[in-house]
């Protein structure tokens, strides 16, 4: 779920536990959690709401001055519904930091590893890539995805779709600007050798 920089701290400090989105279907689903740039969250639930009986209460959730606020930067079609999404901050870590930090790979877990990869290769639609990109983030650590992608070939946000795939293995992690493999993807890469 995402939120601008100015709800970050909010949702970090819990004090923002609740959003409002116009949208034509609901994109989130309670009881599910979501990374957002204050934090991860649980959303609680999800209702959809008159625009009209927005209080100023919830409008101090959602980290808004008042309900008129809310309802003027309300995005997306007037037709479309109007949905109250309730959230908790989840203070446990995050699995996928939990992965890309555990470098202590067996035999079994390189095995996996493959496994997972090989299938997003054949997956790919221009071959396989995965432990291509894997090395040109290990020589290039922290260069923009621009460059990188232009590098292979690719156009910037397909590139940008196929490194979050490595990313949600635990092998890489995003910078400002640019990548670096995790722990584990350097370890991957040495079991490589």
């Amino acid at each position: 779920m995402r939120f601008t920089k100015p709800f970050w701290e909010g949702i970090t400090d819990g004090s923002i536990t609740v959003a409002f989105r116009r949208w034509r279907r609901p994109t989130v689903v309670a009881g599910r959690p979501y990374r957002t740039g204050g934090g991860r969250i649980e959303v609680i639930s999800v209702d959809v709401v008159n625009p009209e009986s927005i209080s100023d209460a919830d409008a101090g959730k959602a980290g808004h001055s008042c309900a008129d606020e809310i309802r003027s930067q309300l995005r997306g079609e007037p037709d479309w519904d109007v949905y109250r999404v309730e959230f908790r901050r989840l203070d446990e870590p995050d699995p996928r930091e939990v992965l890309a930090n555990s470098s202590n790979l067996d035999t079994d877990a390189v095995a996996e590893i493959d496994r997972r990869l090989d299938r997003l290769d054949r997956a790919g639609k221009h071959g396989p890539w995965t432990r291509q990109y894997l090395r040109l983030i290990q020589r290039q650590p922290a260069v923009r995805a621009p460059d990188l992608a232009a590098s292979v070939g690719r156009e910037t946000q397909p590139f940008k779709l196929d490194v979050r795939k490595l990313k949600n293995l635990g092998l890489t992690i995003s910078l400002n600007p640019g990548y670096r493999l995790s722990p584990r993807g350097q370890a991957y890469l040495d079991q490589l050798r």
